[in-house]
C-alpha cells in the first residue's frame, strides 16, 4: 500500500501538473469517481477521459449507469492501466450521515471486490469522495483505509499493490492517517493510537450502528430463572453481519400462505403496509435530485371538484437513461402526503418516443408497492394526446393488471377537451405540449396557440389568474362534456 503525490509525474492533460493523477498510472485498473449517468464533470473523471479517448464515452453509454455505492468495470482502453473501475460516491448530508458513510464503504468494497474477482495485480484508488459532493475529507479518508485494511487482512493474497492517487490537499490528511491503519514500527502505532476514531466498523470495515443491530437468545421463549445465565445469553453473537441487518419473517411460509389462499386479508394488508413503509423509509433517505431535476413529475393546481392535480410528463422520462428504482422511490417520495387525499393525474403523452415509454413490469410494480391510499383517492387519471397503440396498451395493463384502474382513466384528444375538467390557469402546461396542441387539435387557430406559448416563454406561466391562460382558453373554442359526464368525473 502506498500514497501516490508526493512527487510530480507527467504533465496532466487537463492542464497543470500531473500531482496524484490517478489516469497517469500503469495499474492494472484505475479507479473513476462519477455519478449515477457516469457523465460526471470532475478533475479525476476528466482526466481519465481525455486520455483513454472517446472509445470510453460509448462505452459509457451502454451500461446505462451506475447506482450510488455499487461499481462497474470496464477496458482502459488508451490509458496505461488495463481497466477502469467505474463507482459512485455519495452525497454527503449531516442529516444523513449513517447511509452515506455506509455508501461510501461499498465503493471502497464493491471495487475491491472486482479486483479480486478479477485476479488483478495492482489497484490504484482515487478520492471517491469529491469535494464537490460536500463529504468531511478527514471522514472519507477513515473509511477508505479502514475498508482497505479489512479487505488486506482477509484477502491480502489476492493483491500485490493498492495504490491511493491523491492531491497535494488531500495528501496531508491521508499521510496523517495511514499510521493509524498501515504502521511501519510498533512506534509508529503507538502514536497513532489518538486518532483512532469513534467507530470503528465490522470485521468488513462497514460502519455499525448499534441501536439497529438486535440480539437475539438462544430460547427466545424461554424463561431465565438463573441469574448466573444472564451474562452468558447477553454476550451471544450478533444476527447478521451487516450494519442494517433486521429480522423478517419466514417470508417463503408468508408467500406459500397468499399463493394457497389461507393468508387473512388483514394480514396481507399489514405485510404490504410494512413492505411500503420500508420503501417510502429509502425514499425519504436517499438523494433523488437527479430524478427531481427532470421535471417528470410536478404538482400543479387543483380540478373543478377541489382535487389536487398532479403532473406526468412523459418526454421528461429516459427510461434507458435513469435508475428506475430511484424514480420509484422519487413518485413514492412525492405523492405519499398527495394522496392522503383526493387527487388526479394528469399524463401528457405528447411527441413521446420509444425511450420514453414505462414497461409493464415497472407499472405492475408500482402498483403492487404504493400504499392503498394511492389507489383509493385517485379519482382520476387524464391520458392526454394518446396515440392508437397507447390506447391498446393501456387498455389491456387496465383489464389484465390493475382492473381497479380501468374506469379511471380517461382518454384527453386534445387540450381543450381537458380543460372541461381543470381550468387552464390552475395547471402548467409544457410549452411543447401547447404548440403541439395548437397545432393539431385546432389547426385552423394556431396563431392563438402560439401567442400563449410565446407569453409563456416570456415569462408568465399559466398559473391561477394568469392572463396568457385566460386568453388561451377564451378564444379557443371546444365543445365541453357533458354535465352528465363532469358529475361522473367528480
Amino acid at each position: 500500500v502506498c500514497v501516490c503525490g508526493a512527487q510530480k509525474q507527467d504533465r496532466c492533460p487537463t492542464g497543470g501538473d500531473g500531482i496524484g493523477n490517478v489516469a497517469l498510472l500503469n495499474c492494472t485498473a484505475i479507479v473513476n469517481t462519477s455519478n449515477e449517468l457516469l457523465s460526471d464533470k470532475n478533475p479525476v473523471s476528466d482526466s481519465i477521459h481525455q486520455l483513454a479517448g472517446p472509445e470510453l464515452r460509448e462505452e459509457l453509454l451502454k451500461m446505462k449507469g451506475c447506482r450510488t455505492g455499487e461499481a462497474k468495470m470496464t477496458k482502459g482502453f488508451n490509458l496505461a492501466a488495463r481497466f477502469i473501475i467505474h463507482t459512485v460516491g455519495p452525497k454527503y448530508k449531516a442529516k444523513y450521515r449513517t447511509a452515506a458513510e455506509s455508501s461510501l464503504f461499498s465503493c471502497y468494497r464493491n471495487v475491491l471486490q472486482i479486483a479480486r474477482e478479477q485476479a488483478m495485480a495492482s489497484v490504484a484508488l482515487c478520492v471517491i469522495s469529491t469535494a464537490k459532493r460536500g463529504y468531511p475529507l478527514e471522514d472519507a479518508t477513515h473509511i477508505a483505509l479502514r475498508t482497505v485494511r479489512r479487505f488486506l487482512e482477509k484477502h491480502g493474497e489476492s493483491l500485490e499493490t493498492i495504490v491511493f492517487a491523491v492531491t497535494l490537499a488531500e495528501e496531508p490528511v491521508y499521510r496523517k492517517l495511514m499510521p493509524l491503519y498501515f504502521p511501519r514500527s510498533l512506534e509508529e502505532e503507538r502514536s497513532s493510537l489518538a486518532l483512532i476514531p469513534p467507530d470503528i466498523g465490522n470485521s468488513e470495515g462497514e460502519p455499525v450502528v448499534p441501536e439497529r443491530q438486535i440480539r437475539i437468545t438462544e430460547k427466545p421463549g424461554s424463561l431465565e430463572d438463573d441469574s448466573e445465565d444472564e451474562a452468558f445469553d447477553s454476550d451471544l453473537g450478533l444476527v447478521g453481519s451487516h450494519a442494517f441487518a433486521r429480522m423478517e419473517g419466514d417470508v417463503d411460509k408468508q408467500r406459500r400462505l397468499v399463493l394457497q389462499g389461507q393468508m387473512s386479508e388483514a394480514a396481507m394488508q399489514k405485510q404490504h403496509q410494512r413492505n411500503y413503509s420500508r420503501w417510502l423509509g429509502r425514499a425519504r433517505a436517499e438523494d433523488l435530485s437527479d430524478i427531481a431535476a427532470l421535471k417528470a413529475l410536478y404538482q400543479t393546481g387543483v380540478d373543478l371538484c377541489g382535487r389536487t392535480v398532479m403532473v406526468v410528463v412523459g418526454r421528461n422520462i429516459p427510461v434507458t437513461l435513469i435508475d428506475m428504482e430511484k424514480a420509484m422511490l422519487y413518485f413514492i417520495h412525492v405523492m405519499d402526503h398527495i394522496a392522503a387525499k383526493d387527487y388526479v393525474m394528469v399524463y401528457f403523452h405528447t411527441l413521446t418516443a420509444e425511450h420514453n415509454h414505462l414497461d409493464t413490469d415497472f407499472l405492475k410494480r408500482l402498483y403492487d408497492i404504493v400504499d392503498v391510499k394511492y389507489k383509493k383517492n385517485l379519482k382520476a387519471f387524464y391520458f392526454v394526446h394518446p396515440t392508437f397503440r397507447s390506447k391498446v396498451s393501456t387498455w389491456f395493463f387496465s383489464t389484465f393488471n390493475v382492473s381497479g384502474l380501468k374506469e379511471k382513466v380517461h382518454h384527453v384528444e386534445s387540450l381543450q377537451q381537458l380543460f372541461t375538467c381543470i381550468q387552464p390557469e390552475q395547471i402548467d402546461i409544457p410549452p411543447f405540449v401547447l404548440e403541439y396542441d395548437s397545432c393539431n387539435s385546432y389547426p385552423g387557430l394556431e396563431a392563438c396557440g402560439l401567442a400563449c406559448l410565446r407569453l409563456q416563454l416570456a415569462g408568465t406561466s399559466p398559473t391561477r389568474g394568469s392572463k396568457p391562460a385566460f386568453f388561451f382558453f377564451f378564444f379557443c373554442p371546444f365543445q365541453p362534456l357533458s354535465q352528465h359526464a363532469l358529475g361522473l368525473l367528480c
